[in-house]
């Protein structure tokens, strides 16, 4: 029989232990992350049991509960899913493109140190860039709408603040009266994107220094004086900030497959993982600074490490790392303004002959199914569940092969 593909939280569950021994301080979000992971899809969380409708199957399987926690890598799948039933009401026929804002390693720093201020911030100067830029008139003069993703980590889990948006080719023009799309393969300018994004975020750090917003602590400690924090600011307005701008995606499904790898990831996945030991745990990266197949590489790090890196980005509770703006920013008047847009698109657009239903897309509409969710691995009819149990006890029922663990919403 195969081993059972490792998982972070295994390695949790043997190095986390020692490791939160060997630490001086560690939030109460940061355990309950920990804690979360241990127990996601344990007998620690509960469950239910399972058996095949089929008489002549009757396979019995134990399933225990998720733990539902945003950084919980078994926890993302269903709430991605459900995430985008709801984006794909909003998609617009326009090209769409993907723009990056990413945050100088310098100001990443003291970022760690102040998660909600800084993050916020990220969130705010980026977006505030990305639509004035497109207001104005020697530009697009338009209002645009985009969806915003916080990441803060790189590949190899190292800390990394950047915002991942996905913008619409266009926006409705300041008097609502037309839709006016983009007529090149960018969206616009990325030096003048760097350079505003680069002033409003350095200028908004100033400010929040002067509220007393940030604190510092260890080797940073100095920078609670203001002409410390001022001074050592100083080098980043000669610095290159880094925004990237990608050529427009295939279509609005496309956009659709990209957001479900990217709104709900985590610092790392269980696929990525290899192997782990006393020693350490290996797991495959991406090496950005590589083209082609060579930039794909493994790399080993201590479980205490590996622990450390993980636990880095850690989001301060009630925290949104996923935000609309512009268009599609949350409102009553939300739909109003989609149907709107999708109005203008269509004056705007010349008439499209329709197009032709591909062959599983014809056979989905006029075909219903009856393909349970999660089928019996014996058979493939329906499981029905016979028994729930409550965390930490015995199931009444006994599995007729080894325990499985299917994702189970308990929200």
């Amino acid at each position: 029989m195969s081993r059972p593909a490792l998982e972070v939280a295994e390695i949790f569950r043997d190095h986390g232990p020692a490791w939160r021994r060997g630490q001086g301080h560690l939030s109460h979000a940061q355990l309950k992350v920990m804690s979360a992971i241990e127990a996601c899809r344990t007998a620690a969380l509960g469950g239910h049991v399972a058996r095949c409708e089929n008489p002549a199957c009757g396979h019995t399987a134990i399933a225990y509960n998720s733990c539902g926690n945003r950084h919980c890598p078994k926890c993302q799948g269903s709430q991605a899913r459900e995430w985008l039933e709801a984006r794909q009401a909003e998609l617009l026929e326009v090209p769409y493109f993907h723009v990056v804002f990413t945050l100088p390693p310098r100001i990443g720093a003291i970022a760690y140190q102040n998660k909600a201020v800084i993050y916020d911030l990220l969130f705010k100067t980026s977006a505030d860039t990305l639509l004035t830029i497109a207001a104005d008139p020697k530009r697009l003069g338009v209002k645009i709408g985009f969806t915003s993703v916080l990441h803060t980590w790189g590949s190899a889990m190292t800390h990394h603040p950047h915002v991942h948006m996905i913008v619409p080719g266009g926006g409705i023009s300041a008097e609502a009266s037309r839709w006016i799309g983009t007529s090149e393969d960018y969206l616009l300018p990325v030096p003048v994107l760097a350079s505003m994004f680069r002033g409003k975020m350095l200028a908004m750090l100033k400010a929040a220094h002067g509220d007393g917003q940030l604190q510092f602590l260890g080797p940073h400690a100095d920078l609670a004086d203001k002409s410390a924090f001022k001074a050592w600011l100083q080098p980043l307005y000669d610095t290159k900030w880094h925004v990237y701008a990608k050529r427009p995606f295939a279509g609005p499904e496309a956009v659709l497959a990209y957001l479900a790898r990217y709104t709900h990831r985590v610092a790392i996945s269980n696929s990525r993982l290899i192997s782990a030991d006393q020693t350490g745990v290996t797991f495959r990266y991406k090496d950005y600074r590589i083209e082609g197949p060579d930039r794909y590489k493994t790399m080993t790090l201590a479980p205490a490490e590996f622990i450390r890196r993980f636990m880095l980005h850690v989001l301060p509770k009630g925290f949104h790392r996923i935000r609309h703006y512009g268009l599609l920013a949350s409102s009553r008047a939300k739909a109003d303004t989609i149907a709107r847009a999708r109005e203008l698109i269509a004056q705007a657009a010349p008439p499209q002959p329709p197009r032709p239903a591909k062959q599983d897309e014809a056979t989905a509409s006029t075909e219903p199914t009856d393909m349970p969710i999660h089928p019996c691995p014996c058979c493939g009819g329906r499981m029905i569940i016979i028994e729930t149990f409550e965390a930490g006890s015995t199931p009444r029922h006994r599995p007729t092969a080894s325990a499985i663990a299917i994702r189970v919403d308990t929200s």
